[in-house]
Protein backbone atom coordinates (compact mmCIF):
# COMPACT_ATOMS: atom_id res chain seq x y z
CA UNK A 1 0.00 0.00 0.00
CA UNK A 2 1.12 3.36 -0.78
CA UNK A 3 0.17 6.85 -2.23
CA UNK A 4 2.33 8.90 -4.89
CA UNK A 5 2.70 11.19 -1.82
CA UNK A 6 1.60 11.57 1.36
CA UNK A 7 -1.31 14.21 2.55
CA UNK A 8 -3.17 15.39 5.48
CA UNK A 9 -6.98 15.81 4.64
CA UNK A 10 -8.35 18.31 7.02
CA UNK A 11 -11.88 17.90 7.55
CA UNK A 12 -13.54 20.65 9.40
CA UNK A 13 -17.32 21.21 10.42
CA UNK A 14 -19.95 21.29 13.15
CA UNK A 15 -20.66 18.12 15.27
CA UNK A 16 -23.38 15.96 13.08
CA UNK A 17 -22.09 17.83 9.74
CA UNK A 18 -20.27 14.25 8.46
CA UNK A 19 -16.68 14.46 9.39
CA UNK A 20 -16.39 11.22 10.55
CA UNK A 21 -18.83 9.21 7.83
CA UNK A 22 -16.82 11.09 5.16
CA UNK A 23 -13.18 10.36 6.13
CA UNK A 24 -14.22 6.84 7.10
CA UNK A 25 -15.69 6.36 3.32
CA UNK A 26 -12.65 8.35 1.99
CA UNK A 27 -10.43 5.75 4.32
CA UNK A 28 -11.90 2.75 3.17
CA UNK A 29 -12.26 3.33 -0.64
CA UNK A 30 -8.37 4.34 -0.33
CA UNK A 31 -7.76 1.23 1.39
CA UNK A 32 -9.39 -0.89 -1.61
CA UNK A 33 -7.57 0.77 -4.23
CA UNK A 34 -4.25 0.08 -2.35
CA UNK A 35 -3.64 3.43 -0.75
CA UNK A 36 -2.57 3.66 2.65
CA UNK A 37 -4.26 6.08 4.68
CA UNK A 38 -5.16 6.51 8.57
CA UNK A 39 -8.03 8.22 9.80
CA UNK A 40 -7.71 10.31 12.99
CA UNK A 41 -11.12 10.68 14.51
CA UNK A 42 -11.57 13.76 16.61
CA UNK A 43 -13.75 11.95 19.20
CA UNK A 44 -11.82 8.84 19.27
CA UNK A 45 -8.34 10.59 19.88
CA UNK A 46 -10.06 12.33 22.43
CA UNK A 47 -10.17 8.77 24.36
CA UNK A 48 -6.41 8.65 24.59
CA UNK A 49 -3.63 10.96 22.19
CA UNK A 50 -5.67 14.18 23.89
CA UNK A 51 -7.58 13.09 27.03
CA UNK A 52 -7.08 15.19 29.93
CA UNK A 53 -8.44 18.00 27.51
CA UNK A 54 -11.15 19.95 28.10
CA UNK A 55 -13.11 22.27 25.86
CA UNK A 56 -11.16 25.89 26.89
CA UNK A 57 -9.93 27.99 24.21
CA UNK A 58 -6.53 26.47 25.32
CA UNK A 59 -7.37 22.91 25.52
CA UNK A 60 -8.79 22.94 22.32
CA UNK A 61 -6.19 24.74 20.98
CA UNK A 62 -3.33 21.84 22.39
CA UNK A 63 -5.90 19.16 20.97
CA UNK A 64 -5.80 20.33 17.83
CA UNK A 65 -1.56 21.06 17.24
CA UNK A 66 -1.45 17.43 18.80
CA UNK A 67 -3.49 15.75 16.17
CA UNK A 68 -1.72 17.88 13.26
CA UNK A 69 1.57 17.07 14.46
CA UNK A 70 0.41 13.55 14.41
CA UNK A 71 -1.30 14.01 10.72
CA UNK A 72 1.75 15.55 9.75
CA UNK A 73 4.24 12.65 10.94
CA UNK A 74 1.78 10.24 9.53
CA UNK A 75 2.43 12.27 6.09
CA UNK A 76 5.60 12.41 6.02
CA UNK A 77 5.79 8.11 6.08
CA UNK A 78 3.56 8.74 2.47
CA UNK A 79 0.55 8.04 4.07
CA UNK A 80 -2.94 9.82 3.53
CA UNK A 81 -3.96 11.20 6.99
CA UNK A 82 -7.73 11.91 7.61
CA UNK A 83 -8.56 14.14 10.60
CA UNK A 84 -12.13 14.42 10.75
CA UNK A 85 -12.25 17.32 13.47
CA UNK A 86 -14.42 20.38 14.14
CA UNK A 87 -11.25 22.90 14.32
CA UNK A 88 -14.16 25.82 14.75
CA UNK A 89 -11.69 28.52 14.76
CA UNK A 90 -10.01 30.08 12.23
CA UNK A 91 -7.06 30.19 14.25
CA UNK A 92 -6.58 26.39 14.56
CA UNK A 93 -7.05 25.83 10.76
CA UNK A 94 -4.07 27.99 10.12
CA UNK A 95 -1.92 26.42 12.99
CA UNK A 96 -2.98 22.87 11.75
CA UNK A 97 -2.02 23.88 8.05
CA UNK A 98 1.36 25.31 9.55
CA UNK A 99 2.32 22.67 11.07
CA UNK A 100 1.25 20.05 8.31
CA UNK A 101 2.88 22.50 5.53
CA UNK A 102 2.42 21.48 1.61
CA UNK A 103 -0.16 18.45 1.70
CA UNK A 104 -2.40 19.78 3.84
CA UNK A 105 -6.20 19.91 2.34
CA UNK A 106 -8.93 22.15 4.44
CA UNK A 107 -12.13 20.19 3.40
CA UNK A 108 -15.00 22.11 4.89
CA UNK A 109 -17.72 19.57 5.86
CA UNK A 110 -20.63 21.26 5.27
CA UNK A 111 -24.45 20.79 6.48
CA UNK A 112 -27.07 23.34 7.81
CA UNK A 113 -26.93 23.70 11.88
CA UNK A 114 -31.05 22.05 11.03
CA UNK A 115 -29.72 19.10 9.58
CA UNK A 116 -26.75 18.35 12.14
CA UNK A 117 -29.17 18.86 15.00
CA UNK A 118 -31.70 16.04 13.06
CA UNK A 119 -28.77 13.87 12.51
CA UNK A 120 -27.19 13.92 16.09
CA UNK A 121 -27.27 10.40 17.79
CA UNK A 122 -25.74 11.52 20.82
CA UNK A 123 -27.76 14.20 21.94
CA UNK A 124 -25.37 16.62 22.16
CA UNK A 125 -27.35 19.00 20.46
CA UNK A 126 -30.56 18.66 22.80
CA UNK A 127 -27.85 18.87 25.91
CA UNK A 128 -25.97 21.86 24.71
CA UNK A 129 -29.50 23.44 23.95
CA UNK A 130 -30.65 22.95 27.41
CA UNK A 131 -27.60 24.45 29.23
CA UNK A 132 -25.39 21.01 30.17
CA UNK A 133 -22.77 21.74 27.42
CA UNK A 134 -21.30 25.06 27.85
CA UNK A 135 -19.63 26.62 24.92
CA UNK A 136 -20.74 23.50 22.22
CA UNK A 137 -19.37 24.89 18.98
CA UNK A 138 -22.54 25.91 16.89
CA UNK A 139 -25.07 26.52 19.29
CA UNK A 140 -23.58 28.59 22.88
CA UNK A 141 -19.92 28.45 21.28
CA UNK A 142 -18.72 29.87 17.65
CA UNK A 143 -18.07 28.19 14.67
CA UNK A 144 -15.80 30.24 12.21
CA UNK A 145 -16.93 29.53 8.74
CA UNK A 146 -14.28 28.67 6.62
CA UNK A 147 -13.22 31.33 4.05
CA UNK A 148 -11.37 29.60 1.45
CA UNK A 149 -11.24 25.69 1.90
CA UNK A 150 -9.47 23.75 -0.45
CA UNK A 151 -12.45 21.10 -0.78
CA UNK A 152 -16.60 22.27 -0.37
CA UNK A 153 -18.32 19.18 0.82
CA UNK A 154 -22.05 19.73 1.26
CA UNK A 155 -23.24 16.65 3.06
CA UNK A 156 -27.32 17.54 2.62
CA UNK A 157 -26.68 18.04 -1.09
CA UNK A 158 -24.42 14.98 -1.88
CA UNK A 159 -23.98 11.60 -0.94
CA UNK A 160 -20.93 10.16 0.59
CA UNK A 161 -20.02 8.54 -2.34
CA UNK A 162 -20.06 11.69 -4.50
CA UNK A 163 -18.27 13.72 -1.25
CA UNK A 164 -15.55 10.97 -1.81
CA UNK A 165 -14.87 11.18 -5.05
CA UNK A 166 -14.71 14.88 -5.41
CA UNK A 167 -11.96 14.02 -2.71
CA UNK A 168 -9.96 11.27 -4.65
CA UNK A 169 -10.12 14.21 -7.43
CA UNK A 170 -8.05 16.63 -5.46
CA UNK A 171 -6.04 14.34 -4.24
CA UNK A 172 -5.20 12.76 -7.70
CA UNK A 173 -4.64 16.59 -8.93
CA UNK A 174 -2.02 17.11 -5.79
CA UNK A 175 -0.28 13.77 -7.19
CA UNK A 176 -1.38 11.73 -4.04
CA UNK A 177 -2.93 9.20 -6.16
CA UNK A 178 -2.05 8.49 -9.65
CA UNK A 179 -4.34 10.15 -12.07
CA UNK A 180 -5.20 6.71 -14.10
CA UNK A 181 -5.92 4.64 -10.99
CA UNK A 182 -8.88 2.19 -11.80
CA UNK A 183 -11.54 2.34 -9.36
CA UNK A 184 -10.50 5.98 -8.56
CA UNK A 185 -12.95 7.36 -11.20
CA UNK A 186 -15.00 10.54 -11.43
CA UNK A 187 -18.07 10.82 -8.81
CA UNK A 188 -21.24 11.61 -10.21
CA UNK A 189 -22.53 15.10 -8.44
CA UNK A 190 -25.43 16.23 -7.36
CA UNK A 191 -27.62 18.64 -9.23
Amino acid sequence: MSATRGAVIWMTGLSGAGKSTVAEALHQRLKEAGHASVVLDGDVLRRGLTAGLGFTPEDRAENLRRIAHVAALIMQQGFIAIAAVISPEHEHRRMAREIVGAGFVEVFVNAPLTVCEARDVKGLYVRARRGEIPNFTGVSGPYDVPLDPDVMIETDRMSVEEAVGRLLMHLSAMGCLPREESGLGRPRLAK
